[in-house]
């Protein structure tokens, strides 16, 4: 099994209202535990607002504090999950659930040379 990060976009501005977001936020949280269900997740969490980011660059000799995120842009990842999958087209297919139920851009990309944690069964 290879772990892959899936990473959701979103833009920036104001936030969506409750009534328009607890509808998708109700259909994550299945999705969660159809993931959870399928063995398939390792970890997953939302992203306080791209503005509340700090950046860390060394230059110099030095590291350089800066406030806010490393990219001017007009959409920011604003969440992801970690998964097991077998290969690509199955981490795609959880990939593509994420952008059934929210619209947003979804990025599916596997980790670098990290061997998938043994399951010990």
């Amino acid at each position: 099994m290879t772990q892959y990060l899936i990473s959701m976009y979103q833009p920036d501005g104001v936030v969506p209202p409750p009534e328009f977001l607890a509808p998708i936020m109700a259909r994550l949280g299945q999705l969660t535990e159809d993931l959870k269900a399928a063995g398939a997740y390792v970890y997953g969490n939302g992203l306080a607002d791209a503005s509340s980011a700090t950046v860390l660059r060394a230059e110099g000799g030095e590291v350089l504090v800066t406030d806010g995120p490393y990219l001017e842009g007009k959409e920011h990842m604003g969440g992801f999950d970690i998964i097991e999958a077998p290969d690509l087209d199955a981490a795609l297919a959880w990939g593509r659930r994420f952008a059934e139920i929210t619209g947003l851009p979804i990025e599916v990309r596997p980790f670098a040379g990290v061997p998938a944690p043994s399951t010990g069964g």
